[in-house]
């Protein structure tokens, strides 16, 4: 999204994935009115920092305390093409929660909540020298509230994985 682009409407449910409203832009497109493939991160990272920012916990308030979230992963299905003008919703959803380590999960919905694109991204957790680094344990706590039951590993005693 260009630093000119309205901000997208975003709403935290009291329960479920966390929904951002976007309309596709004549820039997002080609020569067809077809939003380019390389968009679709982008509606991710919109999606994740409006959840993270409707959680209190902007990125960069969370920068500011020494904590960056580097993408270590992403991925991107796409099911149909979004098209110029259309009005999107992106469903954002926290997947997984450990002490170094986050996955956010996305879909992509157009007209009709007819599924256009899902995905998801993996996060590490660094300070400013990109050396992994432990959440504070409120930091946590605050991000697995929001982890589906039932879906992903979050529990404390867990493994983690070797990083």
């Amino acid at each position: 999204m260009s630093a000119c682009a309205p901000p997208p409407s975003a709403s935290l449910p009291a329960s479920g994935p966390h929904r951002t409203s976007l309309r596709v832009r004549y820039a997002e497109t080609d020569a067809m009115g077809v939003a380019h493939h390389a968009v679709y991160p982008v509606w991710f990272e919109v999606g994740r920092s409006d959840l993270m920012r409707d959680l209190g916990l902007s990125y960069a308030e969370v920068e500011e305390q020494g904590y960056f979230l580097m993408l270590t992963d992403l991925n991107v299905r796409y099911r149909r093409a979004a098209r110029y003008d259309e009005e999107l919703t992106l469903l954002t959803h926290i997947a997984e929660v450990r002490s170094r380590t986050l996955r956010f999960g996305y879909e992509l919905r157009g007209p009709g909540s007819e599924l256009l694109a899902s995905g998801h991204t993996a996060h590490i957790v660094t300070d400013h020298s990109y050396r992994p680094q432990r959440l504070p344990e409120t930091l946590l706590n605050r991000l697995r509230e929001q982890v589906p039951h039932g879906t992903d590993r979050t529990e404390p005693g867990q493994p983690e994985a070797n990083i």
